[in-house]
C-alpha cells in the first residue's frame, strides 16, 4: 500500500527541548524576516513530554536567550534552588559533607531551578505552536528516507496496526512520510535514528566512543517537616563503591514545589561486573541515611528510568550531514560535569534553527540550498555550547582512568583553580559494553528483598510509569542474532540483559526439559535504550513500537 506523504522545509524528529528549541528559534528568525517557513515537529510518545524524564535541575542561559520573558510567558520555573549539599558516601551508612570551597564549580547551582523537564517541553510545545509548528505527538518517526544522492530526503512513521507475526490487522494503515529540505534527529540519547545517521555518515570516525550511564528518578510525597523547597542533594560514592564493583555512581535528591521530591540515582555504565543491577543499586542507595531521613514516611508516585550521555565533547560526533543536522542529546551535548543537558541541547538547537535559517533563506533568493550545512561546525565551535563543553572535556575521561579521588581532585583543579584550562585532554576508547568481564571471573552481589516502604521491585515500579504498549504488534526489541543470548551471553556472562534493564524486559526462562529459553517483555520496555548500549555483544537493537507506546511520564 503506497505511503501519503507531506513536503515541508524542515521536519524535527524529537519535541525534546533540543526539537522544540530548533522549532522555536527557526519561526522566531522565520517572523522578524517576515517570510514563511514550514516546520514540523514529530514526537514518539502520547503526548509531548510523556517520554521526558530528567533530574532536573535546570539552568536558564539558553531560555533567556530563547524566550528573554519567559517569566512573563508561564514557563513552569517554580523552584528557584535555595541551597546544595554535597556529599560522599562511603558506605551504607557513613557519609562526608564536602564544604562548599571544595565543591567543583560545574556543581554550585545557584540561580538555577528545580524542574519538571517534562513540562517545561510542554511548555515549549505550546510556544513553537503558537509561532507556527506543526506538532505531531504519537508519531514514531521509523525509517530514513534518503535520495537517490544519498542525502537524507525525511523521515516515515511507522505502519500502524500489524500483528506480532508481521501481519495486517484489519486496523492496518500505513506509515506516513515526511519530505523535508532538512531533517533535523533530536531524539534524545541513544536515538534509534540517529545511531543510524552516525554510522552511515561515518559522523564519528574522529570522535571517542560515547559514554553513558543509566539514570533512574522517582518523585514522592514527603512528610511537611522534613521538606526544604529549594535544596538539592548530590551523592557520590556507595552503592557503587568497593572491589565488586569497577563501577561508580551518583545520587541526588531535589526538592520542589508541593512537599515533592525528585529522587535518583545514575549509574555509570561503563560497570565491568556483570552481576550489577543497577535498579536493585538505586533501591539499597535509598536506604542510606542521607536520603532515607527525607523520605521515611513518604509516599513513592512516580518512576522512570532513561540512559544518558556522559561522553561530553571528546565523543561528540560531526552534528552535520547531507540533508540534516543531529543535535541535542542525539549527539551527546549532555555535560556531565555539571549534571546538565537541557540547556545545552537547547543551545545546540537554537545554533541549528540559525544555520537553517540562512540556508533557507539563501534558497528564497534563489540561491541553491546546500545539502550539507557545514556551516554549523564553525558555528558550534565560536559557540558558548564549544566553550562550555571543552571546559568540561575531561570530567567522563578523567574519572574512568584516575577513579573517583584523583578524578574529583582533577576536575576541581580544572575548574576551581584553573578555571577550565587544564592542559592535557583524556581519553577514553573503550566503549562501554566492552568493559564487561566473564562472570566467572567476578564476586555475585546478594541484593536484599525490597521492603515495600522505601525499595521496591521492578514490576510494581514499572506500573507507576505508566507504560503501555498495544501487545499484538512487532517486537521494537530486535535480536541480530537470537542464538546470542543463551549461546554466549549466559555462559560468559550470566545473560547481563536480566540485570540492566529497569523494567524487567529480559528474562532467562527454564524449560521443563531442562534447557533455557530467553524471553522478551517487550510491553515493559520504558524506551531507556540500555539494553541498546550495555549488551556485550551489540546484539540487541531497540527500533520504535507503534506511536505513543512505552512510559506516559505526567511530571517527570
Amino acid at each position: 500500500m503506497q505511503r501519503e506523504s507531506m513536503e515541508v522545509d524542515v521536519v524535527i524528529v524529537g519535541a525534546g527541548p533540543a526539537g522544540l528549541s530548533t522549532a522555536c528559534r527557526l519561526l522566531q528568525l522565520a517572523a522578524e524576516a517576515q517570510t514563511q517557513i514550514s516546520v514540523c515537529v514529530l514526537e514518539k510518545g502520547s503526548e509531548v513530554g510523556a517520554h521526558i524524564l530528567s533530574g532536573a535541575v535546570f539552568e536558564t542561559t539558553a531560555l533567556d536567550e530563547l524566550f528573554p520573558d519567559w517569566k512573563d510567558r508561564g514557563a513552569p520555573l517554580n523552584t528557584a534552588v535555595t541551597g546544595d549539599d554535597v556529599y560522599y558516601l562511603s558506605g551504607p551508612e557513613k557519609s562526608l559533607r564536602f564544604p562548599g570551597l571544595l565543591v567543583p564549580r560545574p556543581m554550585h547551582n545557584d540561580g538555577n531551578y528545580i524542574i519538571s523537564l517534562g513540562n517545561l517541553c510542554r511548555w515549549l510545545a505550546e510556544q513553537a505552536a503558537e509561532l507556527g509548528a506543526e506538532i505531531f505527538p504519537g508519531f514514531a518517526a521509523a525509517e530514513i528516507l534518503y535520495h537517490e544522492d544519498g542525502s537524507v530526503k525525511g523521515v516515515a512513521t511507522g505502519d500502524m496496526g500489524i500483528d506480532a507475526q508481521g501481519q495486517h490487522k484489519d486496523s492496518f494503515e500505513p506509515g506516513f512520510e515526511f519530505h523535508a529540505k532538512y531533517t533535523i534527529f533530536a531524539e534524545g540519547c541513544r536515538g534509534h535514528l540517529g545511531k543510524e545517521i552516525i554510522s552511515r555518515f561515518n559522523l564519528d570516525a574522529s570522535s571517542d566512543p560515547q559514554h553513558y550511564g543509566i539514570g533512574f528518578k522517582e518523585i514522592w510525597e514527603i512528610p511537611p517537616e522534613k521538606h526544604r523547597e529549594g535544596l538539592v542533594v548530590h551523592t557520590a560514592g556507595y552503592p557503587m563503591v568497593g572491589a565488586s564493583y569497577a563501577g561508580s555512581s551518583g545520587g541526588y535528591l531535589y526538592h520542589f514545589e508541593n512537599h515533592q521530591v525528585s529522587l535518583g540515582l545514575i549509574v555509570d555504565l561503563a560497570y565491568s561486573n556483570p552481576h550489577i543491577s543497577p535498579f536493585d543499586e538505586f533501591q539499597k542507595f535509598k536506604q542510606h541515611p542521607v536520603i532515607r531521613q527525607y523520605i521515611e514516611g513518604g509516599k513513592r508516585v512516580s518512576y522512570g528510568a532513561r540512559a544518558l550521555n556522559k561522553g561530553g565533547l571528546n565523543s561528540l560526533p560531526r552534528m552535520h550531514f547531507p540533508g540534516g543536522l543531529l543535535i541535542g542529546c542525539d549527539a551527546g551535548t549532555l555535560n556531565a560535569a555539571k549534571i546538565k543537558g537541557s540547556h545545552t541541547a537547547m543551545k545546540s538547537g537554537m545554533l541549528a534553527a540559525e544555520v537553517l535559517f540562512e540556508s533557507l533563506q539563501g534558497a528564497a533568493d534563489g540561491t541553491e540550498p546546500k545539502k550539507d550545512l557545514d556551516s554549523y561546525a564553525a558555528r558550534f565551535r565560536a559557540s558558548s555550547l564549544f566553550a562550555e563543553l571543552y571546559k568540561t572535556r575531561n570530567f567522563s575521561a578523567g574519572f574512568h582512568k584516575l577513579g573517583f579521588w584523583l578524578g574529583s581532585a582533577l576536575v576541581f583543579v580544572e575548574h576551581n583553580i584553573l578555571g577550565g584550562r587544564f592542559p592535557m585532554t583524556f581519553r577514553d576508547r573503550t566503549p562501554d559494553h566492552a568493559q564487561l568481564k566473564p562472570a566467572a571471573r567476578c564476586p555475585r552481589i546478594d541484593y536484599p528483598k525490597p521492603d515495600g516502604r522505601i525499595s521496591f521491585d521492578k514490576l510494581s515500579s514499572v506500573f507507576l510509569s505508566n507504560t503501555n504498549h498495544e501487545e499484538n504488534q512487532p517486537c521494537h526489541l530486535k535480536l541480530l542474532d537470537p542464538s546470542v543470548p543463551i549461546e554466549k551471553n549466559l555462559s560468559l556472562y550470566d545473560e547481563p540483559a536480566q540485570r540492566y534493564c529497569p523494567a524487567g524486559v529480559y528474562e532467562v526462562v527454564a524449560e521443563a526439559d531442562g534447557s533455557k529459553r530467553f524471553q522478551i517483555n517487550a510491553q515493559n520496555c520504558v524506551h531507556c535504550k540500555t539494553c541498546d548500549i550495555k549488551d556485550p555483544a551489540q546484539n540487541i537493537q531497540w527500533v520504535a513500537p507503534e506511536g505513543g507506546g512505552g512510559p506516559n511520564y505526567p511530571n517527570m
